[in-house]
């Protein structure tokens, strides 16, 4: 049963708030994109207002620059300020004596090379020597006081523009005349439309948030009905189905809304069949290792190690065994020794990773190796009644060999996108096969290494005997200790 909706998650609350939303964020587009015009033109007008101040002045300047007429420049600073009162501060520097200021506004910037009133940067790339002019972009360090009056605070956005004073146009320039204007009216602007912008788009919330209301609580009913359904749905009553009586897009709806319940129903029993199918070919454990986000998720290279016991299980004789006998007849002797021998594995908690034509390779990753020897047994025990019936039919016998080990594997897929398989590859797999391979050499049904040997917790409870305390395995430099299990008598 669903929980109780709360108010403001109700598809009334919903649709109003989604409403008022799209309404506001049309109005705050709309709005952003003029007031970005808007600053565009006005920072556009403020560069081409300080590009023709710096030109203009540079021009009018060339002779008192040339002259050193100090005291001239800085008077004519004065006025500009006056009359522009959007200009911050006004330097000119002098080339011949190192870029030197030699008339500033604020004139506390006078006879210093490099004014502290921008980032350092800002001077660098206004004193270079270009044809053009250099607008930048910049920020004041700290207030700027001019008269006893603040022009100007730390941290404003100020438009500088450079120009270069020069004799004649592309001769070697004299100076450099550098201009800063506020940008306060670009934000000022900004600032308005946004007060604007919130009074409207209230409005229009509130209209938003009344008419959205009204529609939803039309529709809220059989939606909510729908919802419950699909609850059920979710909990998994495949069965169940909507009972909404409309003729509008709603009852569209949940005509729709049923079909689906329907095809659902359809797929997801195809699916559990699919999947069961499909765990005949890889064990539900092994999927749980390389895909334990779903099948649907298992990739080529997914892989984590384990420390588990491998068991190898092989018929002894079977070449001739199958020389004797026709493929169909062989067939059948086959799946039914494997069906009885995976029987074993699997009332004891392994899984059978593969079958190598006779042979089984079957994992146990329970931490207790004893249910490997148990299994080991019992597949023993199973293999006596199964010749007892061979024998009464006049079959011959069938016997065995196995071998087990424990150690670290590496549990993963293999392959490439369009075919991939699961395995288990390590050292400790190719012990197992070996080991199996010397229940013939030793005469032995069953065959341990050390390693499980140890990892037993009651190994009182079987038959375990040395059988070879330093046995020279194919592939291994060092020595095995080889046991033999049987039956506790």
């Amino acid at each position: 049963m669903s929980e109780p909706i709360k108010p403001m998650r109700s598809i009334a609350a919903r649709l109003a708030l989604t409403t008022t939303g799209l309404v506001a964020s049309v109005l705050v587009a709309v709005v952003a994109i003029w007031a970005t015009s808007q600053r565009n033109a006005i920072r556009d007008a403020t560069e081409h207002e300080a590009s023709s101040i710096a030109t203009g002045l540079a021009a009018a300047w060339t002779n008192e620059l040339i002259d050193e007429n100090w005291n001239q420049i800085r008077t004519m600073l004065i006025v500009v300020l006056q009359q522009s009162p959007d200009v911050v501060y006004v330097f000119v520097s002098d080339r011949r004596q190192d870029s030197r200021i030699i008339a500033a506004e604020p004139s506390d910037q006078t006879d210093r090379f490099i004014p502290d009133l921008v980032p350092l940067a800002t001077t660098r790339a206004a004193n270079q020597d270009r044809q053009q002019v250099r607008t930048l972009e910049t920020h004041l360090l700290r207030d700027v006081v001019i008269d006893g009056h603040v022009r100007a605070r730390r941290g404003d956005k100020i438009v500088e523009v450079a120009a270069d004073v020069r004799a004649f146009a592309g001769t070697r320039s004299f100076g450099v005349l550098r201009v800063g204007l506020s940008t306060h009216r670009i934000d000022a602007v900004l600032a308005r439309t946004l007060r604007d912008v919130v009074f409207v788009a209230a409005g229009f919330l509130v209209l938003g948030l009344v008419a959205a209301l009204f529609v939803a609580q039309r529709i809220a009913s059989p939606v909510r009905s729908l919802e419950r359904s699909a609850v059920r749905m979710a909990e998994g009553d495949l069965t169940h189905r909507a009972n909404v009586q409309r003729t509008d897009e709603i009852g569209a709806l949940a005509t729709t809304f049923n079909d689906m319940a329907s095809a659902l129903e359809e797929s997801f029993g195809r699916l559990e069949a699919t999947l069961r199918s499909f765990e005949r070919f890889v064990p539900r454990k092994f999927l749980g290792v390389v895909a334990p986000e779903g099948i649907e998720k298992i990739r080529v290279g997914a892989r984590a190690t384990r420390t588990i016991t491998i068991l190898f299980s092989d018929i002894r004789g079977y070449t001739s065994l199958s020389e004797a006998t026709t493929a169909e007849q062989m067939f059948e002797l086959l799946n039914d020794y494997l069906g009885r021998m995976g029987a074993e594995i699997d009332a004891r908690g392994g899984f059978i990773d593969k079958y190598i034509g006779d042979a089984i390779m079957a994992l146990f990753d329970d931490e207790k190796a004893d249910l490997a020897v148990e299994a080991a047994l019992a597949m023993r025990r199973s293999l006596e009644l199964w010749n007892v019936e061979r024998e009464a039919r006049g079959e011959p016998r069938v016997d065995t060999g196995i071998g087990l080990h424990r150690g670290e594997v590496i549990m993963g897929t293999v392959g490439y996108a369009s075919r991939m398989d699961s395995t288990v590859i390590g050292d400790a797999v190719n012990l197992a096969s070996r080991v199996e391979g010397l229940t013939k050499n030793y005469h032995c049904a069953i065959l341990i290494t050390d390693d499980l040997r140890l990892a037993l917790e009651n190994p009182e409870r079987f038959e375990i005997t040395l059988v070879d305390a330093a046995a020279k395995v194919k592939g291994k430099d060092v020595a095995v200790a080889l046991y033999s299990v049987e039956e506790k008598a």
